[in-house]
């Protein structure tokens, strides 16, 4: 194919390479690791693969970006997405950034294993990043080889769609490519690494700028290149707060806090768990980002951790979420102060407005999860802690347990409710007496204020299943969909996907993927916890 043929296939896609064009680069382009300094990115190309396959795709991102049905299908297109073409109009990087991992500061941290490729507009005229995941090193890859395997890259792919899908805000993914090569992964960190199929998923988004990319130059007392940096994000991400000054990087900072709240409340509300939620994995659009050892609660347990490498301090369990993100916040302050005359106190605004904004998301989210029309106070917060005290009495699938209520009329005998809510029950034969009674006082309580709101059994569950989904990505549906792919029947992905994109309707002939998480998948790998690898 000549060059211009090359152009002309990808005419309808416009690209405007922004974050390259307004930041500092990184004057050493040699592909070595190394420390870089006073630097938003360093230019490099994705590696070259042996046989790049699209198996999978995003039509709605697709369609989204203008890249038409017959560019989707070629194979340029699986060249680009598997790091072996780049178009002319692109300009591929990887970004410059630090963090605290597990609350310890780690110093540079940086895109190991992702490469920017370019920024498009969008058919809305938006600004979207294009980023390979697995495209190879980077000067930021430390003693990693930047690859991904196919484990790893189906449930990335998955993930970003079904979170969209869900109504939470999230990077997106428009297409999977099995690269042809294999890579060696010791999967459970015990000695016994194997080669698996590689991998490469095409991330989406307005911008991949983490609270990590502002840590590292703050860290290195590095002012002028953490000013060049806010100001640009700022002006392109934030435009509607004005030109950059010391108020409006305080404002800056505050709709930051604001955005992750109302991101927590929605992880909270569909049973997320992240599982990596350091400071350089939270997003400052509020997006959810990098899908690594994530998981939903299967049984209702606040302390369940998905990340076999935080099985012990459990920091990023699931009921730790909210408060782990204000800590970030607040570390995100800290980097901040050089710009606001290091006036505290103007900062310190942003993280009341995290909690504030939490608190009466999380009430309100409860609310709607109950099908009641509004929150009541001090009553309704009784409510929801009776509620969680009795989901955690017996093994509760949290997903299934509100499908289920949604259906139970407000007039029933609440003895029967533990019944009526079998199917939520992983032993449903050994719900004993104290569940029973618990879970009928609890029941007793919420027909009463159901009572008093006037709330009609078919509004209750039309709110309830507004916002409580049928079919999550468990666990071990994308494992179920990783063993078929790395048996070369890809079409597990397509179907999980197809079913992820309604998650609150009822699905007629899938009633599979809305069931309750098997015994055999209990501790089976890939079904339970998971490594940072997969």
């Amino acid at each position: 194919m000549s060059q211009q043929e090359w152009i002309d296939a990808w005419e309808t896609l416009t690209f405007d390479n922004r974050f390259t064009r307004h930041l500092p680069a990184d004057p050493d382009e040699s592909n070595q690791i190394r420390q870089v300094h006073g630097a938003c990115y360093s230019r490099v190309v994705p590696k070259a693969v042996a046989a790049p396959r699209l198996i999978a795709h995003s039509r709605e991102i697709a369609e989204q970006l203008g890249i038409t049905p017959e560019l989707l299908q070629s194979q340029q297109f699986a060249d680009v997405m598997g790091g072996n073409a780049l178009h002319p109009a692109m300009d591929p990087f990887a970004m410059c950034y630090g963090g605290h991992q597990f609350g310890n500061w780690a110093g540079q941290l940086g895109d190991g294993r992702a490469i920017n490729l370019g920024e498009v507009v969008d058919v809305h005229g938006r600004h979207q990043t294009l980023q390979l995941k697995g495209a190879g090193p980077t000067p930021y890859s430390r003693f990693a080889d930047g690859l991904a395997v196919l484990r790893s890259s189906v449930r990335e792919f998955l993930c970003s769609e079904a979170m969209h899908h869900l109504g939470v805000p999230t990077t997106r993914a428009l297409s999977l490519v099995l690269t042809g090569d294999a890579v060696t992964r010791d999967m459970f960190y015990d000695g016994n690494p194997k080669q698996e199929p590689g991998a490469i998923v095409c991330r989406v988004a307005p911008s991949f700028v983490r609270l990590g990319n502002f840590q590292i130059f703050a860290s290195r007392d590095d002012v002028d290149t953490l000013r060049r940096l806010a100001d640009f994000t700022i002006r392109h991400d934030f435009p509607h707060l004005g030109e950059p000054s010391p108020e409006v990087y305080a404002e800056f900072f505050a709709e930051v806090c604001q955005r992750t709240a109302e991101l927590m409340v929605h992880w909270m509300r569909v049973g997320f768990v992240h599982g990596v939620m350091n400071t350089d994995n939270l997003s400052i659009l509020g997006l959810t980002i990098d899908y690594g050892p994530y998981g939903w609660l299967e049984d209702y347990d606040p302390g369940w951790t998905p990340n076999t490498t935080d099985a012990q301090g459990r920091r990023y369990r699931y009921g730790h979420q909210p408060q782990v993100a204000q800590w970030n916040l607040a570390q995100f302050a800290g980097s901040l102060l050089p710009l606001v005359d290091h006036d505290v106190d103007v900062l310190q605004k942003g993280l009341h407005l995290y909690v504030e904004t939490f608190d009466d998301g999380w009430n309100s989210m409860m609310s709607a999860k109950l099908g009641l029309d509004k929150f009541h106070g001090e009553e309704d917060q009784r409510l929801f802690s009776q509620l969680f005290d009795v989901l955690q009495l017996a093994e509760t699938d949290m997903t299934l347990f509100y499908r289920r209520l949604a259906d139970v009329p407000s007039d029933v005998d609440a003895e029967s409710v533990c019944d009526l809510l079998h199917e939520a029950y992983y032993k449903p034969d050994e719900i004993n007496d104290e569940v029973r009674t618990a879970t009928a006082d609890w029941f007793s309580r919420y027909q009463t204020r159901l009572s008093s709101a006037g709330v009609s059994d078919e509004k209750r569950r039309e709110r309830m299943n507004r916002v409580n989904p049928l079919y999550v990505l468990r666990n071990y549906l994308a494992q179920l969909a990783i063993d078929r792919s790395e048996q070369g029947d890809h079409s597990g992905i397509a179907d999980l996907l197809e079913v992820l994109r309604h998650p609150y309707d009822e699905q007629f002939g899938r009633e599979a993927y809305a069931e309750k998480r098997p015994e055999w998948a209990r501790h089976r790998a890939g079904c339970s916890m998971l490594s940072c690898s997969s």
